[in-house]
């Protein structure tokens, strides 16, 4: 392990490649790559062959002899044969998974669900074609962005059976690749969907095992403690909520903003914004206001409405439930109403909206029958 690890390293000194550079150009997770070259986790035989291929070596583990001619003749034959997948068919899944990543906010849930469908189905095709060891690698990445994806359509739509077969098989594949942040991002999808569903104890134990397999500083691990925060808003543990929110302004603040934000995948500073918007309005926090308001303010006056319109009507739920607090109903119901016949509230998400028109009507103002007609309009559109 130790000739291996150092032999390694010394290629990479030499041919003056980083860490971070190989494990991007490789496609593995840094933290992974630096374990196995440190000594604290084995690696697995297909990051040997990754890095024999990169860097021109012909190393084992277990070996304690750099080259064997039996094994060098092997490695020669495998190298010319060819390959039926390549360099740019794998590109352009990558592009295409972060266009469909990338449409997500703003698209029909159904047909983006057709989109993910097609290109799961391709990779899957390609998983059976001839390839070598790095592209098998590279599918199986795809394969698990695009289940994941598709898993969280799926939960969108309430549609649980698919949205659990799309995310064990997107763990799965993350796995098999080695590739943390997916596995992470399958915990923090999970912890959303039970936390919809009411188990807000469940939703902050998934969030934090998320947290503890996300790599430091990606998207995975601010998102995960984000939902932490929201399954602590929905329990009343305030201080436990208050000490998210401190976290991911702090995480989000250092990421910068993303040259694609609306990217579902890619944290950006103006989530963060939303996510205390909403994570106040259900501790039943009065500091929600500003928050939601400048959500409203920042996106509804330009062209970034239809980059965000999910974000949108999530803000004017948050605001109507703030001001209902405040005793402001006009107000409130006023929101409330904006966010309903918008037709951005997914069906996952049809219960925030109820939640306001319920207390508008337990209120019995004269606005409950309007706001409830709407409700029932939306939720049958999306029948």
């Amino acid at each position: 392990m130790n000739d291996f690890s150092d032999a390694v390293r010394k290629s990479l000194r030499e041919q003056g490649k980083s860490l971070r550079g190989t494990a991007k150009a490789l496609h593995y997770d840094v933290s992974y790559l630096s374990r196995a070259l440190n000594g604290k986790q084995a690696p697995s035989p297909e990051l040997i062959q990754a890095l024999n291929e990169y860097l021109g070596l012909s190393l084992e583990v277990e070996s304690a002899t750099p080259h064997d001619d039996e094994m060098d003749a092997w490695e020669l034959a495998r190298r010319v044969q060819a390959s039926d997948v390549g360099s740019t068919t794998l590109e352009r899944l990558e592009r295409t998974f972060d266009d469909l990543a990338m449409a997500y906010p703003k698209s029909d849930p159904e047909d983006l669900l057709r989109k993910v469908r097609k290109h799961s189905a391709y990779v899957l095709k390609l998983l059976d074609a001839k390839k070598t060891l790095s592209e098998h690698r590279r599918l199986l990445v795809i394969g698990g962005w695009l289940s994941l994806l598709g898993a969280t359509v799926h939960i969108d739509l309430m549609q649980d059976d698919a949205a659990t077969a799309r995310l064990e098989t997107a763990a799965t594949l993350a796995r098999e690749a080695g590739y943390l942040e997916i596995e992470a991002w399958c915990y923090e999808t999970e912890a959303w969907r039970v936390l919809t569903d009411g188990d807000y104890v469940r939703a902050a134990e998934l969030s934090r095992a998320a947290q503890e397999i996300a790599p430091a500083g990606t998207s995975a691990m601010i998102q995960a403690t984000a939902q932490e925060g929201r399954a602590h808003a929905r329990l009343g543990n305030a201080s436990e909520t208050y000490s998210a929110i401190e976290r991911v302004q702090d995480m989000s603040a250092v990421l910068g903003i993303p040259d694609t934000p609306e990217h579902h995948y890619r944290y950006d500073p103006a989530k963060s914004l939303s996510y205390t918007a909403t994570t106040l309005a259900w501790l039943g926090d009065s500091a929600a206001e500003p928050y939601a308001r400048e959500v409203i303010k920042r996106l509804s006056p330009s062209d970034d409405v239809t980059k965000w319109p999910r974000r949108v009507a999530s803000a004017n739920i948050d605001l109507a439930l703030v001001l209902l607090k405040e005793n402001r109903l006009d107000e409130a119901c006023d929101s409330a109403q904006k966010a309903i016949l918008s037709g951005r509230v997914v069906p996952s998400n049809h219960w925030r909206a109820l939640e306001v028109v319920k207390a508008v009507e337990a209120r019995q103002l004269p606005e409950s029958a309007d706001l409830r007609e709407a409700y029932q309009t939306l939720k049958a559109i999306e029948q």
